[in-house]
């Protein structure tokens, strides 16, 4: 694998023969990740991870396959899964390129998955973000904190970073140009800019009355005192409230929280959820009054 390769020198000599056939070594990095990953576990000498004293594994040597599968599998524990990644990332730093692969093959199904999100709406060639994708990956491999949770989330995480970095430098090549003046539908996955409050009250960052309120102030040409009254509150509370959201918004979208959050109709809330929130905005408005 090239990136292995480059940073962490020699990669076994099989995995070398093999990966010098170019007619059958494929073009894109993740699919080359997986042929590695794949000669890696073939006999005669296939790489193992000892599962013994690994709580929630079997008590046995694991292929590399098998443990990739037990590590999908939701009844695995994310207690087992961090531990497992520790194990990981530190044979990948002491033992040389094969482990690096191996770590790499067994992430495959979730930078696969976010590969497939990243290429939405993408015009340039997805391999070019497939690669920066996984340089991303195992660049983290070698200074990732191992004391926190989420260790292969993580390391997921700064692969996306890295990626998203490359398709923002060039986020001008892939503005659509047409002889209509006008505005410009954002190409995906920016998405209009309602779809963006939409997707931060679905993750939370935001609640519906907030997203109203900059919709209607920012998007339309209500005033804030308009806006205020359709709340039913003042309009210096309504800047209160404008301002803060904003905030969080703009921490949000500068951090990636926002670009995959899915918009599918969710299950309705129970009449006590609805109550409690409610009674939560009720109180927010009586303190935010009275200070």
């Amino acid at each position: 694998m090239e990136v292995s390769r480059r940073r962490y020198g020699a990669a076994p000599e099989r995995l070398v023969r093999d990966a010098m056939s170019v007619r059958s070594w494929p073009s894109s990095s993740l699919s080359a990740a997986g042929r590695a990953f794949t000669l890696l576990v073939q006999p005669p000498t296939p790489v193992g991870f000892d599962g013994r004293g690994f709580d929630g594994l079997p008590d046995e040597i694991l292929p590399l396959e098998r443990l990739r599968a037990l590590l999908l599998e939701p009844r695995t524990s994310v207690e087992v899964r961090d531990a497992v990644w520790r194990e990981l990332v530190v044979r990948a730093r002491r033992d040389g390129p094969a482990w690096v692969v191996a770590a790499v093959g067994i992430a495959l199904p979730g930078l696969r998955h976010l590969a497939g999100l990243l290429a939405l709406g993408w015009r340039g060639d997805t391999r070019d973000l497939d690669a920066e994708l996984l340089v991303g990956f195992i660049e983290r491999l070698t200074t990732i904190d191992l004391e926190p949770p989420r260790v292969v989330g993580r390391l997921i995480d700064a692969g996306l970073r890295a990626a998203r970095k490359a398709r923002d430098a060039d986020c001008d090549a892939q503005l659509i140009h047409t002889g209509v003046t006008g505005p410009i539908a954002p190409v995906q996955p920016w998405d209009h800019p309602d779809l963006v409050l939409a997707r931060a009250v679905a993750a939370g960052v935001i609640d519906a009355d907030e997203a109203n309120l900059i919709a209607a102030t920012r998007l339309e040409d209500a005033t804030l005192a308009q806006a205020a009254a359709r709340l039913g509150i003042t309009a210096s509370l309504a800047s209160s409230w404008r301002l803060k959201a904003e905030r969080r918004l703009l921490e949000a979208i500068r951090a990636g929280d926002l670009a995959f959050v899915s918009l599918h109709p969710r299950r309705r809330r129970s009449n006590a959820v609805t109550h409690h929130r409610a009674a939560a905005t009720h109180q927010r408005v009586v303190v935010s009054t009275n200070a």
